[in-house]
């Protein structure tokens, strides 16, 4: 993500009743077995957070926070293959993590934006395995359900691409292990799994222009069902309880809605200069607000279009190009860049199949189900909680961290409480919930 982001207007919020405190001796597992707790998935469950991995992200996941609250009814032993605490953090793309900070755009002026915390990231975190005991978050940043069971997903001596580092650096044998191997060797006695986040979510970061989505249906490795009922299978072959996760609309996450569509603003010569250039092949334009010009190649003749209502324009792109150099406009923004309303349409086709998948299994195996789909549409609706208002505008809204995709350590409260509210009514358990105010949302400077 880059560029210099301007924080957009309020909306309204819905009222989200308070949980009831319980003292100490309320609180029990109920039917759970809480001695070992292993969670399972990708970039949220390791604890991704401001577009890199970190020691602040790992230690206010959505799981770490669940784990805390089983502490309080007999869990033990919950590990993470952390990073030092003064890590600046990395991303894949060996960048540092995001944090608030005042940034100049090609136009001069000054505003709060996310900006990178060093200029490198900590590359050097990944260039060693650190295991020496299994780790009970076996979240893995990217990680696919088709990737699970995959032998030597930390292997570097696969090639770059080929390969996850942040698995190479925690995973028991790097030429040998899978993520399902690791987590089947700890016989968990309770579980989360939140997968397909990532499946989705890849994909769609990319403007749908390269890759493809997860089959629904195939073997394990291959589709998403198959896939998720071997990860399921292991997890509760002796008997372990858990609760597992539905996949959230990714197209209304702030990485995709907060650059609108018709963010194009024209004064007369600007109107006019790209009228000169498009009246030829139908486009008009007007003085003021005026939806952005897209490559599409399915345009006619030239593979160029306005956009349309509803489409996205992903918070990659570079605004100061946008806003000094005519992208978007003169030069169409390229596909990478947005998703059209029919690459929307087969991401929430997929994540709705996805979902009837996790669901099924879910009741299969007698697990706790969260529907994390109505979970982060409340918060795009707007939520209040103990007098804290979140909503998914990005930076303002206070539930997401600074890469407008993975929530920041009060949005991950709220999540693992729902997490936790749907294993206390599954398992007649009285696990605490956490106290949301008591963590982040987002830092200004």
């Amino acid at each position: 993500m880059k560029g210099n982001i301007i924080i957009i207007s309020v909306i309204a919020v819905i009222l989200v009743s308070c949980k009831p405190k319980l003292n100490e001796a309320e609180m029990n597992p109920g039917e759970m077995d809480v001695t070992r707790y292993v969670s399972i998935g990708g970039s949220s469950s390791a604890g991704y957070m401001d577009d890199a991995m970190s020691f602040y992200g790992q230690e206010n996941s959505f799981n770490a926070i669940i784990a805390v609250q089983l502490e309080k009814v007999g869990a033990t032993g919950y590990t993470q293959p952390f990073f030092l605490s003064g890590s600046v953090g990395v991303n894949f793309d060996g960048l540092s993590s995001f944090t608030l900070g005042y940034k100049t755009d090609c136009l001069g002026a000054t505003s709060l934006s996310p900006v990178r915390k060093a200029s490198q990231g900590d590359v050097s975190a990944l260039s060693s395995n650190i295991y020496t005991s299994p780790f009970r978050n076996m979240g893995v940043p990217n990680l696919k359900t088709t990737e699970v069971s995959l032998i030597g997903y930390g292997n570097p001596a696969n090639g770059a691409g080929n390969y996850n580092p942040f698995f190479a650096r925690m995973c028991s044998n790097q030429a040998t292990s899978s993520v399902l191997s690791d987590i089947v060797s700890q016989q968990a006695t309770v579980f989360t799994v939140f997968l397909g986040f990532d499946e989705v979510l890849t994909y769609a970061k990319k403007g749908a222009s390269m890759g493809s989505l997860t089959p629904v249906n195939g073997v394990p490795g291959v589709g998403f069902e198959g896939s998720y009922e071997e990860l399921l299978t292991a997890l509760t072959q002796n008997g372990a309880k858990g609760a597992v996760a539905t996949i959230p609309d990714v197209t209304e996450l702030p990485y995709f809605t907060t650059i609108p569509y018709n963010g194009l603003n024209l004064d007369e010569a600007g109107a006019e200069t790209l009228n000169q250039i498009y009246n030829p092949i139908g486009l008009f334009f007007n003085v003021g607000v005026n939806a952005f010009v897209i490559e599409d190649p399915s345009a006619g003749t030239f593979g160029v279009r306005k956009m349309e209502p509803g489409e996205k324009i992903l918070l990659s792109v570079p605004l100061d190009s946008v806003k000094c150099n005519k992208m978007g406009s003169l030069f169409p923004f390229r596909n990478e860049f947005i998703l059209t309303n029919t690459e929307i349409s087969q991401i929430q086709s997929a994540t709705n199949q996805y979902n009837a998948i996790i669901t099924s299994k879910a009741a299969e195996k007698g697990l706790a189900l969260v529907d994390a789909k109505t979970f982060y549409s409340k918060l795009k609706a707007g939520i209040v909680y103990n007098g804290i208002a979140m909503d998914t505008r990005f930076v303002s809204g206070g539930a997401f961290s600074l890469d407008g995709i993975t929530l920041n350590p009060r949005g991950n409260a709220l999540f693992a409480n729902q997490f936790i509210e749907a294993m206390n009514k599954k398992y007649n358990a009285k696990i605490p919930f956490a106290a949301v105010s008591k963590y982040n949302g987002v830092i200004f400077p």
